[in-house]
């Protein structure tokens, strides 16, 4: 599927196997989204573009690449996409930081807005939606609705796991956006869950239940 990058490196495989073990405890888990969150993102970047400036070695000035443009906007969808915030900058810790607040509705499984606040000028900016999961992709068509709707144009999504139907839904709303996904799962139970998934990524970063 165009646009769409599955991960298939071991260690990101490795690492969301330890985060599906239902006796992973806050710490490892919280500590393993950090990770994996760094790895998508090594993948995820690999587009960014470079500029030549002059830097001065102890030998000699030289003109060499570093990022250009104004710096990456890092969105996290609350609240568990807080989770893979640090994973992010520390690739890029210049990034900026903005937030999405959705909840779901718990009949409808559709994701309402209660926060919304984006680094400006967002238009200039490669974006990164980030969110541990995507289920029914209702969530992450949203915050891409709301980051276009501020005028963001540039936009990557990254999850940790994803089923078929988020994929899909988030790819048919929006073909420009790129997403990149730790592992592919079999499919949507009947409380829009992610099966085998890891459950409420939510609840496991935060300790709550």
């Amino acid at each position: 599927m165009k646009n769409v990058f599955i991960m298939d490196h071991p260690l990101i495989q490795h690492k969301i196997s330890l985060l599906r073990k239902k006796e992973t405890g806050t710490n490892e888990f919280r500590r393993l989204v950090e990770e994996i969150a760094v790895l998508i993102g090594f993948e995820a970047f690999r587009d960014l573009p470079l500029e030549d400036v002059e830097v001065e070695t102890p030998i000699e000035t030289c003109m060499t690449p570093m990022l250009a443009g104004k710096k990456l906007a890092v969105v996290p969808v609350l609240r568990a996409g807080l989770g893979m915030v640090n994973g992010i900058t520390t690739l890029v810790p210049s990034a900026k930081i903005g937030h999405i607040g959705l909840y779901r509705d718990p009949e409808t499984h559709e994701p309402h807005e209660y926060y919304c606040k984006l680094p400006v000028p967002i238009e200039q900016r490669q974006i990164v939606v980030v969110d541990p999961m995507l289920a029914t992709g209702g969530s992450a068509v949203a915050a891409v609705d709301f980051i276009k709707k501020h005028g963001g144009k540039t936009i990557k999504c990254m999850f940790i796991i994803a089923a078929p139907e988020g994929i899909e839904r988030l790819t048919k709303a929006h073909p420009d956006v790129q997403v990149y996904v730790g592992h592919l799962d079999r499919e949507l139970n009947e409380a829009a869950y992610i099966c085998p998934g890891l459950g409420d990524a939510g609840d496991r970063i935060f300790g709550t239940k």
